[in-house]
C-alpha cells in the first residue's frame, strides 16, 4: 500500500532530521556530563546562583521546587515556578550555572512580556492535542482512504488532512519555541556576567552548554517539520490518484 508508514520516501525525509535530533541529544548528554564536573569558580550551587540572580533582576517572587533527574529543568509560567533538577540545584558546578540562568531567562521573558513566550503559552494546549492525535487521524484517514472506494474514501483522506492540520499545530509549536529558548540563553548570559558570577573562560563554558541545549529544540523543531512534510506530500499524492 502507498500510504506505509516506513518506505524508500519516509527515509529521506526523515532521516536527516532524525539524525540531528541523535546527535543534539549525545551533544547535551555529553556537554551537560563535562561542566557538571566543573566546579564554578566562586563554588555556588544552582541554588545560590538562583538567589542571586531572583534577588538582583527583581525575580524574588518566582518560587522554587526541586524535581528529580537531570535536564528536567523548566519554568512554569502559569504558576511563575522554577523547577529544577536535583543536580542543577545542589551541584556547584559551570554546568549548574548555565541551566539555572536559562531558566530565569524565562522568568524575565513572562516578566516583560515577551511576545514569543506569550504565543507559545497561548498555542500550548492546541499543540498538545496535535501531537496526541494528529498522526493518529493521519493514520486512520489514510487506512480508510487506501482501502476503501467512493465516499469512505474520501471521508478517510479528509480525516488524514485534519490530522495534518493538528500536526500543524505542533510543528508550529516547535518552531515558535525556537525564539523563546535562543532568547532565554542570551538573556541567561547577560544575567550571569552583569551580576559577576562568572569568569571569562567560564562564560565560554556557559555559552557551550546553552548552545548544546539549543540545538535539541532545532532538531526537534527540523524532525517535526520534515514529518508534517512527509504526510503533506503523501497525501497530496493520494488526493490525486482518486
Amino acid at each position: 500500500m502507498p500510504f506505509l508508514f516506513f518506505n524508500t520516501r519516509y527515509l529521506i525525509f526523515m532521516l536527516p532530521a532524525l539524525l540531528l535530533v541523535l546527535f543534539a541529544q549525545w551533544k547535551i548528554s555529553a556537554t551537560y556530563r563535562k561542566y557538571s564536573e566543573i566546579r564554578n569558580a566562586q563554588g555556588l550551587t544552582g541554588a545560590d546562583v538562583a538567589r542571586v540572580l531572583m534577588r538582583n533582576e527583581g525575580l524574588d517572587y518566582v518560587g522554587v521546587e526541586v524535581i528529580p533527574g537531570n535536564l528536567t529543568d523548566h519554568y512554569d509560567p502559569r504558576t511563575k515556578t522554577m523547577r529544577l533538577s536535583q543536580g542543577s540545584s545542589q551541584a556547584p558546578s559551570v554546568a549548574a550555572m548555565a541551566v539555572v540562568a536559562h531558566e530565569l531567562g524565562h522568568a524575565q521573558q513572562d516578566k516583560q512580556g515577551y511576545f514569543w513566550l506569550q504565543l507559545r503559552s497561548g498555542i500550548v494546549g492546541v499543540a498538545n492535542v496535535g501531537s496526541n492525535f494528529g498522526i493518529i487521524l493521519v493514520f486512520i484517514g489514510l487506512m480508510l482512504g487506501g482501502a476503501s472506494a467512493g465516499a469512505g474514501g474520501g471521508f478517510g483522506w479528509s480525516l488524514a488532512w485534519v490530522g495534518v492540520l493538528l500536526m500543524g499545530g505542533a510543528v508550529i509549536f516547535s518552531l515558535v519555541t525556537l525564539p523563546v529558548e535562543l532568547n532565554a540563553s542570551a538573556r541567561a548570559r547577560d544575567m550571569l556576567a552583569r551580576n559577576g558570577l562568572v569568569t571569562a573562560q567560564e562564560a565560554q563554558s556557559v555559552s557551550s552548554m546553552l548552545n548544546a541545549a539549543a540545538l535539541t529544540y532545532i532538531a526537534a523543531a527540523a524532525q517535526a517539520v520534515m514529518q508534517l512534510l512527509y504526510f503533506v506530500t503523501l497525501l497530496s499524492g493520494g488526493s490525486r490518484r482518486r
